[in-house]
This record gives C-alpha cells, structure tokens and sequence, in this order.
C-alpha cells in the first residue's frame, strides 16, 4: 500500500484514465506539480499542457495533453476534470500547426483587449500540443 494511487482523467467528451498511477506530473495554474501517492489533499487549475502519468509496470510515462481544467488529490485518490484531453499519440500535428499561425495571424490583426485575450489563449492552447508531440517523439 502506498506506493500507488488511482487517477482518473476525464474530459467534458469522454474518459481518458482510470486506474493506478506510481505519480503523476501536471501543468497547474502557478507552475507543474509533481503528485505522488498520499499527497496532501489539494484544488488548483490545471493550464493547458501535458499531463505525464507513470503506469506501474510499464517503462515509459503515458503523456495525455490537456486544455485546462481542475486537478484534485485526494490521498488515494487523484482526478483531473479536463476542458479537453488527448492522449499525445492521438494529436494532429498539422492541425495543431494550423492552429498557431492563425492565433498568430489574429494576434496582429486584433485591436480589442477582449480578441487580443481570445487569441493569446488560443496560441497558448496550440503551443501546448505542439509541445506534447514534441515530448512524445523525444521517447
């Protein structure tokens, strides 16, 4: 006992984790949090970025990209609640390509302090999966 929690990802679309976790690495509101078994409870908000989960057995972390959401540990027990959540190999590098130049593109087009926000939030989402491949091509 102990060396083990159990961790559940899900997303507003489908489940993406369930079942035990050694630790769990996730990209929180004020910096990235390392979670291991019996971590004293906690709420944050996760920002986008990538979720690394270290499944017993195996050797290498499974990276699972997230848009935001909350993050709640528990003792033995951890749950993300994920805006939207991707396993890494699932992510469409051209499509998350696209979405950056266009966030870039509104960036210097946009005047508004509100779409100026927009597509600084949208570049921020795409520059977090492009990262997420970008790990997973490094295993």
């Amino acid at each position: 006992m102990g060396t083990t929690m159990h961790l559940e990802v899900v997303s507003a679309e489908e489940p993406i984790y369930s079942g035990p976790a050694e630790f769990l690495v996730a990209p929180g509101s004020e910096g990235e949090l390392g979670i291991y078994p019996r971590h004293t409870p906690l709420l944050t908000r996760v920002k986008p970025g990538s979720l690394r989960i270290k499944v017993p057995l195996k050797d290498e972390e499974e990276l699972v990209y997230v848009s935001g959401g909350i993050l709640e540990v528990q003792p033995q027990q951890v749950t993300v609640l994920a805006d939207t959540a991707v396993r890494a190999h699932d992510i469409d590098e051209a499509k998350a390509m696209a979405a950056q130049q266009a966030a870039e593109e509104a960036m210097r087009n946009k005047t508004s302090r509100l779409e100026i926000a927009k597509a600084q939030a949208e570049l921020a989402e795409a520059m977090a999966q492009l990262a997420a491949i970008r790990k997973l091509r490094k295993k």
